[in-house]
This record gives structure tokens, sequence and C-alpha cells, in this order.
């Protein structure tokens, strides 16, 4: 069968080859290849030596010298060369205490995680498939190479990425491989939180975010996320992945429809959200965008476009749609969704949109007025002009069209 490889990849290959050595495009690029997928990365293997792949590009760079990587950079793209390599001895449930480099590709293939990610390919030799990844790929299943005990051992975060391809690609977990990650789901925590993060997020973002039921099953979020296991211990767990349906692949979306309902008020709501981010090492921008749609998610204002100014003033105003999307699939994962509430949706996002389209004021960096026009008119700086530009920013909520430096200006010389 014949892969379509990039021409950069091509040289790369064809450049060890003329050199003596093997080399093939492996992994995750060889099996998003044979499922028709665009691959993200193209990591390529070879018999030849780090110092040996240094010696025949002009232009790398040392990604992992210890492990048998280096970055060959063709213009301004850089690609890993791997030498092949056994690993040794695993220690922390996720590093091997050595590599040893080898001249086989088996030994090489026979080291990876799955049997779909166990693939390599060149154009002279064809698809190696030692491991049957090509008939598990037909089959859909997400299938360990060789003992699963034995992958699980040497590296617990493949556990959780097995449940991770198994909701990316829409495949089922072989019988022995679930076993396996059953029984050692514990091991995962060893696993640093970033790496856990980085994981279940690929998990939420997927086409299947309801498959962090199976993560569940397996014992898995007992380790990496107990909060969902308390969840699943009531009527809110099933709507919340239901829920996950009716969701765009929104980070922000998702993870706040995940915690929104796991603690009874909007405000332990928040908090709860807040303190698992933090502990799964998320960046600030995340936990701020994620706590503040936790906290609204219950979309309590009225169905008036003054109502929705006053909330706009109140949040981040872009998250506004993600707010109405998160209350929407909850609606939406209820037996008989509630109509007049999906209708109240409805009518919020046209008000927002309404007061964006014509910049209605909804901030005090928005009033017509400032703090120094106040300071000009005589009033001395401080908490009182604070107190005058909030009660300017109150009338202008209530009435956009006021937002004039004339009318603010004649409002707080009379008041």
């Amino acid at each position: 069968m014949k892969i379509e490889v990039p021409k950069k990849v091509q040289t790369i290959i064809r450049t060890l080859q003329e050199h003596g050595y093997d080399a093939y495009a492996v992994g995750g690029c060889v099996r998003d290849s044979l499922l028709f997928r665009s691959p993200a990365d193209w990591d390529i293997t070879t018999s030849a030596k780090p110092l040996e792949v240094k010696e025949i590009f002009k232009r790398t760079v040392d990604t992992g010298l210890q492990h048998g990587t280096v970055t060959v950079l063709i213009e301004k793209e850089g690609f890993e060369v791997t030498t092949y390599r056994i690993d040794g001895e695993y220690e922390d449930s996720r590093h091997p205490k050595e590599v040893i480099f080898t001249g086989n590709l088996e030994e090489d293939l026979k080291r990876r995680d799955f049997t779909i990610n166990a693939m390599a390919y060149n154009d002279a030799v064809g698809l190696v498939d030692v491991f049957g990844g090509r008939q598990d790929l037909q089959d859909k299943i997400v299938r360990c190479v060789g003992n699963p005990q034995e992958r699980f051992t040497e590296d617990a975060l493949r556990i959780l990425r097995a449940v991770r391809f198994s909701a990316q690609l829409g495949f089922s977990i072989e019988e022995k491989t679930k076993e396996a990650a059953k029984v050692l789901a514990p091991t995962l925590k060893n696993i640093s939180a970033e790496r856990i993060q980085t994981e279940l997020l690929k998990l939420l973002v997927s086409k299947n975010p309801h498959y962090l039921k199976t993560a569940w099953e397996l014992g898995i979020t007992k380790i990496v996320l107990p909060e969902f296991d308390v969840l699943m211990e009531t009527s809110m767990g099933e709507k919340t992945l239901k829920a996950f349906a009716y969701t765009s692949a929104d980070k922000a979306e998702r993870l706040a429809v995940l915690f929104a309902n796991m603690e009874k008020t909007p405000e332990k709501s928040r908090d709860l959200a807040k303190k698992i981010l933090r502990r799964l090492r998320f960046d600030n921008d995340t936990i701020n965008k994620v706590s503040e749609l936790v906290f609204w998610h219950t979309c309590p204002w009225e169905c008036t476009k003054k109502a929705v100014r006053i909330v706009l003033s109140q949040c981040t105003p872009a998250l506004f749609p993600v707010l109405l999307n998160v209350h929407r699939a909850e609606l939406l994962a209820e037996e008989k969704p509630d109509k007049e509430n999906l209708e109240f949706l409805e009518k919020s996002g046209e008000f927002y949109r309404e007061i964006m389209e014509k910049k209605e004021c909804i901030s005090i960096k928005m009033l017509a007025v400032s703090g120094k026009d106040f300071i000009e008119m005589g009033i001395e700086p401080g908490k009182k002009i604070g107190e005058l530009l909030s009660s300017c920013l109150a009338l202008v909520l209530e009435n956009p069209e006021k937002n004039t430096r004339e009318y603010l200006l004649s409002y707080i010389t009379k008041n």
C-alpha cells in the first residue's frame, strides 16, 4: 500500500537510506494516514544513532540525545528523528532507567503503547505492521502491543491514553487491555498533574467526550478526578455526560459543563472548579474562564435587554455566547427540555448580539465620561470618583441612550 509522505519527510528518510541506514515514518502519522486523516506531526525512526544523524544533517537540535532523539531542521520545519531503541526497566511508572539503542525495527516497535501506534512506513518497504495495527484500525479497537499489564506497568499514563485514543477515534478498548487498565489504574497516582491534564483535556475536546464514563468505569477518574466519581453517584452524572453531546469542542465550554453541577450552588461549584483546575495545573486564563462560566451557568437574569446589559457589565462579554451554550446543553440533556427556557436563551443571545453590534455601554471604560472629567469639575480624586462612575454606569445600563458626555455631566451636577 502507498502512503502520501510529505516531501521533507521523504528527504530525511532517503538521505538516511543513502548513508546506509534504515529509516521510516512511524507512530501516529502512519495511523492517521491509514485513517485518511492529516497527521499533525511526522516522526521518523532510524537505525542511525543520534551522533550519526547529526553528522548527516547540517541543521539539527539536540532534543533528547539520551533517548535517541534529534530534531532535524528542513528549512524552518523540525522533524524528530529517533534511533531504534529498547527501553530498560521502568522505575517510576513513567520513565525507563536506561535506553538501549538497537538496529532492529521490530524491537523498537515492540516497546510502543498500542498496536495502532506501532506501525512504520517508507516507500521502499511499504507498511511494517508486526502487531496487527492495521487490522485493529479496521476493527476500531485500541489494543496494547504485547502484554497490556507490562505496557501499563512501564508507563501508567498509557492507561488514560487508551481511553483518550478511544474517545478521539470512536474505538472500543480491547478486553484484556481494559482489564489491565482497571487493575493498574491506581498507579496513575505516580503521574504528574501536567501529564494527566493533557490527556484528560484531549479526551474532553474529542468527538466523544462522554467516553469519560469509560475512565470512570475503569477506576481512572477515582485517581485523577475523584470529584467526577462523586457526581456519578447522583443523577447529574449521567446528565453531564449527555450534555457533552450538545457542546462544541471548546475547552472552556466542555470543562464548564463538567464542573457546573458538582456542587449545589453556583458559588460552591465555581470554587470547586478552581480547586480542581489548579490541582491539574491548568493555566490561569482557563481557570478564570471556566470558573466564570460555572458561576453564571444557571443564567440568573430576566429575559430583557437591560438584564443582559447588567450581566455583561459583571462578566466577560466574550464568554456570554459560551455561557448560553453551556446552559443550552444542560437543558437539552433533560428528558423533556423546557421549551420556555430554550426560548429564553435564544432571546438572550439576540439581545447580546444587538448590544455588541450597537456598542452599547456595559463597562465604566465605555462611559462617555471619565474620572478626569469629574476632577475638572472640582471633585477630589479618590473613592468619590469611583462612586460617581458606578452611578453613571448604572444609569446607562438602564438607558444606553443617555451615555453622552453632556447628559452624564449634567446628571452628576444635579445629583
